[in-house]
């Protein structure tokens, strides 16, 4: 998310610069002041998911972002557009862990089919994986191919 936003920013800085008459030493506030909010407030997203539920912070921090982003595209000056990739870069912090977080609830259960179980048998997804413990090993090339026990 963030690598993709900084380049559109770069991408965009000289017409911002021209459009809202942006001065060059507080031109790099419009991309310092995003990185610096979601880099200060992401533990505190974090925290916040945790405290108050994944879903509602994700859901709160994508609220936040969206409105920052249609002020900031709407903003007629610098210190709106600033203050409006701040509150953006809020609203990332927010969203980022609580992302990270339901996706690995969520996923985190299929994961673990590929791993071998404690009893030692081969779950069925690790039978996939050449080469695994479980599976047997694979031999490659000429002399033989194919899979033992």
């Amino acid at each position: 998310m963030d690598i993709v936003d900084l380049s559109i920013v770069n991408v965009a800085l000289p017409s911002i610069q021209q459009d809202l008459g942006f001065s060059q030493q507080s031109l790099q506030w419009v991309v310092s002041g995003y990185i610096l909010a979601f880099g200060g407030f992401l533990l505190l997203g974090g925290r916040l998911a945790d405290l108050l539920g994944r879903r509602r912070i994700f859901v709160a921090g994508l609220a936040v972002f969206a409105a920052s982003s249609l002020v900031g595209g709407l903003a007629t000056g610098p210190a709106m557009l600033v203050t409006a990739r701040i509150v953006q870069g809020l609203g990332a912090a927010l969203m980022a862990p609580a992302a990270l977080s339901i996706l690995t609830t969520t996923f985190g259960r299929a994961a673990s089919a590929t791993r071998p179980s404690a009893s030692g048998e081969p779950s069925p997804g690790s039978l996939l994986l050449p080469g695994s413990s479980s599976a047997g090993r694979c031999r490659t090339g000429p002399a033989g191919a194919g899979c033992s026990s």
